[in-house]
């Protein structure tokens, strides 16, 4: 690995590996960081797959083909990277590193790791924790190992920034021993988000990252919310699973567990179908029976959709309530930030939770708010005891920066 140390060049390759899809980005992590290309394998398992490949400064590229599994899909985004016409770079010797977005490390892994045989093998004994997404991690490590042998390839994880929370938060008041023996807790997710928004906006605001007491909203179509105590997660909003807390695109977020063993007894639902109803048919799509796109039932609540409406103001109602709940956990809140696709872009939800919080010391600054869509910015008013921002979030260079500074030595 030291010769990576005499170039200036570390290009690291990001890769997302889903049960059915590879997201990545070549990054060039040199003195700044520079997005080099990214792109989208989808309908991994399917005869008619895609690759999307955007290199910057070039043509997008896209080709449908045979993609029966990850290495193959894997080996043509590391030919589209190489392709004289759509690449960027010469060899694919410069890359020098691959980080991986792995799901769960349950609560073996408090920080990125450096792929082992038994990193693979702890990733592996988590698959229960995380069915649908460890085991698409793990194909991406093992494609990788083949087609690019002995590159240092990092494991970040969603979960291990939570890690952090104190054993009050995380347990559930269930028998302690299910605790013991199956490992049921509160483990979080989103945690790379978390933490990555929460640094760049104590940066923007020249404050200690440290020293603060910040929630962070991720809302997309999945969402969490963190409570980040001087620079540590002591609570968030998703659970053992993703489908706990916030109402989301598709999830039910928080209930009463007694209700499902109700409708499954009343509509004879296997474990399997109560499992997609809270997963897949719930959340703002189950409320309105329209869409789980936040945009479309703003559009269809301004022509008078009252089950729209009422989505949306459910949606906006439990943010609110877990924010005020977590500025109670920590005796108090500095700074309030929305990031995702939903907090960064939709002004029309920041101002409704915001302005509703005016009694916790937000002074809002609905002018600045107004058609804010994916920039970093204040959106409070000078004298405002909390401050509010919306911040974008950035996870693969999270993973890109994790990665080089495992393989540099620096972790």
């Amino acid at each position: 690995m030291s010769d990576n140390q005499n170039t200036n060049q570390m290009v690291v390759l990001v890769l997302n590996c889903g049960s059915s899809s590879i997201k990545y980005q070549l990054i060039n992590m040199a003195d700044e960081s520079q997005l080099l290309a990214k792109g989208l394998v989808e309908r991994v398992g399917f005869t008619d797959a895609i690759l999307t490949h955007k290199p910057e400064g070039k043509d997008r590229y896209e080709i449908v083909t045979n993609i029966p599994d990850h290495t193959v899909g894997i080996n043509l985004i590391l030919e589209a990277l190489v392709d004289k016409n759509h690449g960027v770079i010469s060899s694919l010797n410069e890359i020098k590193a691959v980080g991986h977005r792995v799901a769960h490390g349950g609560e073996f892994f408090t920080t990125s790791s450096l792929i082992t045989d038994h990193v693979k093998s702890e990733i592996e004994k988590c698959i229960e924790l995380a069915p649908l997404h460890n085991p698409a991690n793990l194909k991406g490590i093992t494609s990788m190992e083949k087609l690019l042998p002995g590159i240092p390839q990092v494991a970040v994880f969603d979960t291990s920034f939570h890690q952090s929370m104190p054993k009050h938060s995380y347990l559930y008041a269930l028998p302690y021993e299910y605790y013991e023996n199956y490992k049921i807790r509160r483990y979080g997710f989103h945690g790379t988000s978390h933490k990555f928004v929460a640094q760049k906006a104590c940066k923007i605001l020249g404050v200690d990252f440290n020293t603060q007491k910040i929630i962070t909203c991720h809302l997309g179509n999945g969402a969490s919310i963190a409570a980040i105590q001087n620079g540590k997660s002591v609570d968030t909003s998703m659970g053992f699973t993703p489908v706990e807390g916030l109402i989301m695109g598709t999830r039910s977020g928080d209930l009463d567990a007694g209700i499902l063993l109700y409708i499954a007894e009343k509509e004879n639902l296997s474990i399997k179908q109560v499992n997609d109803v809270i997963n897949k048919k719930s959340g703002v799509c189950g409320i309105s029976g329209l869409s789980s796109d936040m945009r479309d039932l703003e559009n269809a609540a301004a022509e008078g959709n009252e089950r729209a409406q009422l989505a949306l103001n459910m949606y906006y109602y439990r943010v609110k309530k877990y924010v005020g709940a977590y500025a109670a956990a920590m005796d108090g809140v500095d700074l309030v930030i929305f990031t995702g696709g939903i907090g960064e872009n939709d002004f029309l939800l920041r101002e409704k939770v915001s302005c509703a919080l005016d009694f916790m010391g937000i002074d809002f600054d609905v002018e600045a708010n107004r058609g804010v869509r994916g920039k970093d910015k204040l959106l409070t008013k000078p004298n405002s005891k909390v401050k509010v921002m919306a911040i974008t979030t950035n996870e693969e260079l999270v993973i890109a920066t994790d990665t080089a500074n495992i393989v540099k030595g620096k972790k």
